[in-house]
């Protein structure tokens, strides 16, 4: 896909943020966009800790106690987006695609396919080798599950979006069952390179597919511009 005249912001967060502020801003970026406003936009950012829960589940795979959520300086909340439970958090890529998905584009399943291609060409660029599994939604390595995805689209905008181990506290993921999936491991991009990966270069590279599969030229946005917007 290569369609002319489509531009995005690609906005790239330098300190940890809060899950409430973004989910905010994305609300508040989509609303103005079902107003009218052209550009699409890329929120990339890493969370302070989280667990957050899709529309149609319920809190049964998270595994403790708010009491020890508390302890572990972990939140929650329950979102609009599809899947099931899943941890954000410091090291993990988390990016939010704010698009208008225009008619040849407005196909819910080659959305999310196009999604998870993304994420497993930038895993290529850096020697690993990923998937899909099954019907699952996400992209998988052979140690385990290493971006989940979730979104929400109405009217053809979309919200949510993946996040993508990189560099990722893996001892979180112990206090749920992550996706909703029993018995199946998740892992980073750490864990199987066995060294601390540089999470800009995750994110420029992320930019580059996005912009080939997308068809959206990348224009990046400081943080402070965006928040003189909204």
């Amino acid at each position: 896909m290569n369609e002319a005249g489509r531009t995005c912001y690609r906005i790239h967060f330098p300190e940890k943020v809060d899950y409430a502020e973004a989910l905010a801003l994305q609300m508040q970026i989509c609303e103005r966009k079902k107003a009218g406003w052209a550009p699409d936009v890329l929120l990339l950012l890493e969370h302070a800790p989280v667990i957050t829960l899709g529309r149609n589940s319920d809190w049964h795979n998270l595994l403790v106690t708010d009491e020890v959520l508390r302890a572990r300086g972990v939140t929650r909340f329950h979102v609009d987006r599809g899947g099931d439970i899943t941890f954000h958090g410091p090291g993990q890529l988390v990016g939010y695609p704010l698009l208008k998905l225009e008619p040849p584009e407005q196909d819910v399943h080659r959305y999310m396919r196009n999604l998870e291609e993304m994420i497993i060409r930038v895993l290529a660029d850096f020697g690993i080798d990923a998937g899909r599994e099954g019907k699952l939604t996400g992209v998988w390595t052979d140690s385990g599950k290493i971006c989940a995805m979730g979104v929400h689209i109405s009217r053809w905008i979309t919200r949510h979006g993946f996040a993508l181990n990189v560099n990722t506290d893996l001892s979180y993921y112990d206090l749920i069952v992550p996706c909703g999936l029993s018995g199946k491991r998740v892992t980073s991009m750490r864990e199987i390179l066995k060294r601390e990966v540089n999470i800009l270069e995750i994110a420029d590279r992320l930019a580059a597919r996005f912009e080939n599969i997308f068809g959206r030229k990348m224009i990046p946005l400081p943080v402070e511009d965006l928040r003189t917007m909204f």
